[in-house]
């Protein structure tokens, strides 16, 4: 057990670090989106590449982010019944929901994006535009990030679920 809690820590930790560090794509956002508009419309100038990086770090910041996010719960989540839950409840609703949707929705994604991106570093995809990022074989890396990172979150979850339940009936096996 003690093993399953160590491997479920250091997913957490994983995803916590990096949505630490993503989260700063926010701050970089905002501030090359005013960096834009005061350029374009007290300066009258345009450039296309600091617009495109807008679209990069905003999808850096959401789906290198989402493993955070699942870690702090803070995905949406129908809980009429949910909140009032028990915990071992709660914890058998986590565990199928990670076994029966998660898991399948991040192989799914991950199978059918890997020829994308695959195809998309084959030629190191740019930009269409001249002055645009030439990078877009990466940003579309982000997608298989995604789906790892999401994944793993969700294989945290569902063995600090499993805890949950041993824990639970450990405890009502006692007098």
């Amino acid at each position: 057990m003690e093993l399953i809690g160590s491997l479920a820590r250091g997913i957490d930790e994983l995803n916590e670090r990096i949505g630490r560090f993503v989260a700063w794509a926010a701050l970089l956002m905002v501030l090359v989106q005013f960096g834009v508009v005061v350029l374009r419309y007290v300066y009258g100038l345009s450039f296309i590449f600091m617009q495109e990086s807008i679209v990069y770090l905003h999808a850096i910041l959401f789906m290198l982010g989402a493993g955070y996010t699942l870690l702090h719960g803070g995905h949406v989540r129908v809980d009429i019944f949910y909140a009032a839950a028990k915990p071992r409840t709660k914890a058998w609703v986590d565990l199928i929901g990670v076994l029966i949707f998660l898991v399948p929705v991040c192989a799914i994604l991950f199978t059918f994006s890997f020829p994308y991106v695959q195809s998309s570093w084959a030629v190191f995809e740019g930009s269409k535009e001249t002055s645009g990022i030439q990078a877009v074989f990466l940003l579309k890396t982000v997608i298989l990030v995604f789906a790892v990172l999401i994944l793993l979150q969700g294989v945290a979850l569902a063995l600090r679920s499993i805890l949950a339940i041993a824990e639970a009936d450990t405890d009502g096996a006692k007098p």
